[in-house]
This record gives structure tokens, sequence and C-alpha cells, in this order.
């Protein structure tokens, strides 16, 4: 398999997917509209109660109902603003960018049902990737939309999506965290109530709106960016309910004796976590998260204690370095993991890690000091054995990947036709 052909839908009903029929084409709004894209939909009272109805979730991370998002933009008094956020800092993720290239008229009608469901009067797409941007603009030029869009690039950065980085950016300001509250909602762009959404979240609303009948089938479904150290990368669309297992034979990784969920944000699970179902509920039961819906395998010859000093590697270096503790929290967190890594930890290393996954979490403006914490918890949990057997002694899988501050975590996206692929991944 190779990254250009790695885009693959498990869906029987190409109404219900984002992906679309021709999933390696760039769309036009010819054929978005062919689709049945930019039609007439119902009232935006019956497209907000679909959406609620379905329980669509928000697919950037936290997975918000969107309905009430939805709701709470439309009635925080004056105009509203909508932002397409597809600026994607998880390292292991490429579907925003993906549906940006491929499908920007999905989006861009998502936009529109957002802003009739709020009655907000400008929208914007928010991204960094240059290729992404362009087709956005050319998408624009094609059908241009009742409600003036306009796209806002940034520098990519990990923080550079949370949605306060986001009204931050689009203010004129940095992409960088901001103290909450307000939160963008009750006061956002311009001061306006805005709503920050995923780009994957309003192209379903889109689809939703398009299929009203098919909207349960469409908001249980989702995104899912495949990948591990030795098989080539897999974006997919899967419905929730297929096992973790099953989407890791599909990539390549059915050995596999562990899981990096949700991106950086969902942690470390060990080899029974496979069995679980794909569904929000059920893996936040389990004490994971689906996050962005990047999903890494860990393949046999690999170490946990490796994976997780990189992961926290990486987000040391994004730190916004606004935050004391985030800047003292996650260095201390990726200082002793790279300890273990090397032999060099004590006997207390645990002990610490345990105290600050136990404590640092909320204190940050952001989450990144939640997800350095939370992995190094994760570690502990999942992979106790390893971690024990680290302590004091050099582990030559660790001393042969050492920490490349997030490299190897990163997916290129899948090439779309007729657009410039992305440079291979650092392994």
């Amino acid at each position: 398999m190779t990254v250009a052909t790695a885009v693959r839908s498990l869906l029987g009903d190409p109404a219900v997917s984002v992906l679309g029929t021709e999933p390696g084409e760039a769309e036009s709004a010819e054929a978005y509209i062919r689709s049945g894209g930019y039609g007439k939909a119902a009232s935006a009272a019956r497209l907000l109660e679909a959406v609620g109805r379905a329980g669509l979730r928000g697919r950037g991370g936290a997975g918000f109902p969107a309905a009430v998002k939805l709701r709470s933009v439309r009635d925080g008094g004056g105009v509203p603003v909508v932002v397409a956020n597809g600026e994607e800092g998880e390292p292991g993720s490429v579907k925003d960018r993906w549906l940006l290239r491929a499908r920007p008229h999905l989006v861009l009608d998502g936009i529109s049902r957002a802003a009739e469901v709020t009655g907000a009067a400008q929208g914007y797409v928010y991204l960094s990737d240059p290729c992404a941007a362009a087709e956005v603009r050319r998408a624009l030029e094609e059908h241009p939309p009742e409600v003036p869009v306009e796209v806002v690039e940034t520098a990519h950065g990990y923080v550079a999506g949370e949605e306060t980085s986001v009204v931050r950016r689009i203010n004129g300001g940095p992409a960088l965290p901001t103290a909450k509250p307000p939160r963008p909602y009750e006061r956002g762009v311009a001061g306006r109530p805005t709503l920050v959404a995923n780009v994957e979240t309003l192209a379903r609303m889109a689809l939703i709106a398009a299929h009203p009948e098919l909207s349960g089938t469409i908001a249980r479904t989702t995104l899912l960016t495949l990948s591990s150290r030795r098989d080539a990368p897999l974006l997919v669309e899967a419905p929730y309910g297929v096992r973790l297992h099953d989407l890791a034979a599909g990539q390549g990784s059915g050995d596999a004796y562990g899981v990096l969920m949700g991106g950086l944000f969902g942690g470390l699970v060990g080899s029974g976590a496979l069995a679980l179902r794909l569904d929000p509920d059920d893996l936040a039961a389990a004490g994971t998260s689906l996050g962005c819906g990047a999903i890494r395998f860990l393949a046999p010859g690999g170490c946990p204690v490796a994976v997780a000093h990189d992961a926290v590697d990486h987000l040391a270096a994004e730190s916004a370095r606004q935050c004391g503790v985030c800047v003292s929290g996650t260095a201390a967190i990726r200082d002793t993991l790279g300890q273990l890594a090397t032999g060099g930890a004590g006997p207390d290393a645990a002990v610490r890690l345990e105290r600050w996954a136990r404590g640092l979490p909320g204190r940050g403006a952001c989450g990144l000091l939640d997800a350095a914490a939370g992995t190094a918890g994760s570690l502990l949990r999942a992979f106790p054995d390893a971690v024990r057997d680290h302590l004091g002694t050099a582990c030559p899988v660790c001393a042969g990947c050492p920490a490349t501050g997030g490299h190897r975590l990163v997916v290129p996206v899948p090439e779309v036709a007729g657009l410039r692929p992305d440079p291979a991944p650092v392994r």
C-alpha cells in the first residue's frame, strides 16, 4: 500500500460518506451539486432538530454535542460568526487537511448550514495548509456562498487549533490560547458569539441537511487516521461499533500489542483494548478517547516507553510557553521519560510520573499539559511492566529510536488527484 492510495471507506452507502464516491479526486462545484450538495434544506429549526436527534458530536477532539454548541451560539446575542477549524495540530491526524483539499465544497456547504441555524452573517475557514487554502479559495470562486467566507491562514502548531487560539488569530493576534471564560460561543471573533467547529463536523452537518433520513448513520460514522511505525498509514471512514482489532488488521497491524489513541490525547492502551468497539462512550468507559480520530497501533519490536517519550517530547516543543506550570510540568515529564528510555531513571521515576499524571491536568490554559500528563499516566496503567523493566536499565529499542520531537508520529496527507503530494514522514 502506498500513501497515495491509502484512502478507504468502510461504508456501503455513499450518501452517508464524507470521503465521497471518488475519494482520490478533488471535487468541483458541478460534481458536488450533482451529488445533491448546496440543495434546498429544511428549515433551520428542523436541521438543528435533526442534528440533535442524530447525536452528532464534534470531530475536533472533545466530542461535544454539536446541537448544544449551535444553540449556544444562536442564543448568545448579537450577530454570530461561524469558523470552520481545519488547523490539524495532532501529528498523527490528516483527515481535516485531506477533507479541505478533496471536498472543499462539502465543508463550505456545512458553513452555510451552520450559518442558517445560528443566524451568522460571516464565515471563516481557518487552516495552516497552503494546499488546502488554495482548494478552498478555488471552491469559493466556483460557488460563492450567500454568507461571505474568508480564508485565514496561520502557522502550524499543536495549540493553533485550540478554539481560543483560533479566535485570537482571526482577531489579528497570535494563534495562542487565552484564558477562559469567556469562551468563543460567548464572545469570540470581533466580540461576537462564535461557533468554532471542526471541518468534519460541518461536513457531516451538510450531509445531514441533504439526507435527513440518514442523519443517525451520518452522525455515527467518522474519519480515522490509522498508522503504525511499520506499515503505511491509512485514512478511513468507519461506522461506530467496529472493533479496534479489525481496524488494526485493515491497516496491516493485526499483531499490534497496544494503541496510542486519539492523537496525543487519548493516551496509551494495551492489547486488551483492541477488543473495544469504536464508540465514544465505550472508549471513555475504558479510560481512553477517540479524540481527533488519530489511532496509532504499536507494532511488535517497538517500545511503549519510546512512544510516550516521543509524544511528550513533541508536546514540550509545542508548548505556547504562556503558562509556567505547562512549561515546567511538560518538560519534567519529558525528561523523566527520557531517563526511563536511556536507563538513567531512579526508583522514584514512576512515583513522580504518577504524581504529575494526577496533579497537572486542568492547570494550563489549553489541553497540551493535560495531554502530556495523560500520556504519562496511561503508560503507567497500560504498560507497568515495561516501566519497571526500564528502571536503571538501558532499553536497546529506545536507544535505537531516540525522541525526535514527535516527527516519527507525523502522517503525510494522502494524495488528491492533481494536487502535489506531501513529503514522506520521518521514520
